[in-house]
């Protein structure tokens, strides 16, 4: 059953959650109440950009002869540091994540456990796919990991702190018509566009200019990161602006 954004069943209370705030939703999501919604998303994506903003200028203002093209890799992991930082504290502060009736310790650390594994099974299988698109296998096999590092701190960790280690909830989200919150919509757009920054960054490598970004996997890594901040911008300006037209599935 589809029903209008402004209109969810009650069941449905603990997916729909405004920054930590419950909302009654057996009542009409007001206007206001919506766009405010969509305004503190938008701040959230505004610190989350000046995150990566951050872990490049400072950098080069404390390590001597840092530069993005020069100390490629420590300004990698530099940013996909901060990104996992600032996207771990904001979602948790907010309290997007889905919440569980479970506050075992047990249940926690096997959720933290499970997160952990995830992560690290989407590092190796980024690792495996860009391998398999063309980089070279042992030649620059840190290179090719520190890019799939940074690829699942921009799409798979943001995976974890929307909708926690449930893959199944992944796949809906990732489905046709499988978005039931405005966090989804958002979910899908900024890591539907840092995984195609990254391979459009892949196009000019192979070209004949000499130039330092060309070199393996500059220009992928910084589509990977244009691209993520390109959907930081959008997903919001994009919701808002068919926020009238959308509607979300209720399972």
């Amino acid at each position: 059953m589809s029903v209008n954004v402004g209109w969810v069943q009650a069941s449905d209370l603990a997916r729909h959650r405004v920054y930590g705030i419950q909302v009654d939703l057996t009542k009409p999501l007001s206007n206001t109440m919506w766009d405010q919604e969509i305004r503190q998303m938008a701040s959230s994506h505004a610190i989350m950009a000046s995150g990566v903003f951050m872990a490049t200028v400072v950098p080069a203002v404390l390590v001597p002869g840092f530069s993005v093209y020069g100390t490629h890799l420590l300004w990698l992991y530099s940013v996909a540091g901060a990104v996992a930082v600032v996207n771990i504290t904001l979602f948790w502060l907010l309290g997007v994540s889905s919440p569980t009736k479970k506050h075992t310790i047990t249940y926690k650390v096997s959720r933290l456990v499970r997160s952990c594994l995830y992560l690290l099974l989407s590092c190796l299988s980024f690792h495996t796919v860009v391998i398999l698109y063309g980089a070279p296998l042992l030649e620059t096999a840190l290179e090719t990991f520190s890019l799939a590092v940074l690829l699942t701190s921009l799409t798979t960790l943001r995976c974890v702190c929307v909708l926690g280690p449930n893959v199944q909830a992944w796949i809906r989200v990732f489905s046709r018509h499988g978005a039931m919150s405005v966090w989804d919509t958002s979910l899908q757009m900024v890591v539907g566009c840092s995984v195609v920054g990254a391979w459009l960054g892949a196009f000019p490598i192979p070209l004949d200019w000499d130039r330092p970004w060309q070199v393996w996997p500059v220009s992928c890594s910084l589509g990977a990161v244009i691209g993520y901040l390109t959907g930081l911008v959008a997903a919001p300006a994009w919701i808002h602006w068919h926020r009238k037209h959308l509607t979300y599935k209720i399972k």
